[in-house]
């Protein structure tokens, strides 16, 4: 949902327009459009962004994880052994596992916000590096105007008028040689 909401405000970004000489030299305006999230699903840098929010939400499953094995611990102790303590230390006790429940909870909200805000950042990398290699196909392509799919609400795009594959694959190769230098 996140991302949809990003490519749908990313939208203008994405529309290209064409200098009026070609707008005027063609009688049909000519216009393309381009899946969004299958750019981000298929192409190699949106498999990598994807890839590198995967290894960073597992490393914060681990947190949540531990956190949740000590919330255990201390619920196992204060059950098993509540009733042989002090009221005074079981006290201490259901109070240093609220504290810690609370802790968790934060915890969880924190790592959550975190990870939403590295997986914005990493979709407006490519987002970014996207729009120069949409506007380089408009233009070679004598292209007035391309909307995104998906945001643009298409009700009908001809499949001679989807210009995604096109588009992954120049965005491909356009990293492919970024990777090398």
């Amino acid at each position: 949902m996140r991302a949809r909401q990003n490519a749908l405000t990313l939208t203008a970004v994405l529309v290209v327009a064409v200098s009026p000489p070609a707008w005027s030299q063609s009688p049909v305006a000519r216009i393309a459009f381009i899946d969004v999230q299958r750019v981000l699903v298929r192409s190699a840098a949106g498999v990598a962004a994807r890839d590198q929010l995967e290894r960073e939400k597992a490393g914060m499953q681990q947190k949540m994880d531990a956190k949740r094995k000590e919330l255990e611990m201390l619920r196992d102790e204060l059950e098993k052994k509540g009733p042989l303590m002090t009221a005074e230390a079981r006290r201490d006790k259901q109070d240093a596992f609220e504290r810690n429940r609370r802790d968790a909870a934060r915890l969880a909200d924190d790592l959550q916000k975190e990870l939403e805000k590295k997986e914005q950042q990493l979709l407006q990398r490519v987002l970014q590096d996207l729009s120069g290699v949409i506007e380089k196909i408009g233009k070679e392509r004598g292209l007035v105007l391309i909307v995104e799919k998906r945001g643009a609400a298409v009700l009908y795009g001809a499949p001679e008028a989807d210009l995604t594959d096109e588009i992954i694959r120049a965005y491909d190769q356009q990293n492919a040689g970024k990777d090398k230098k």
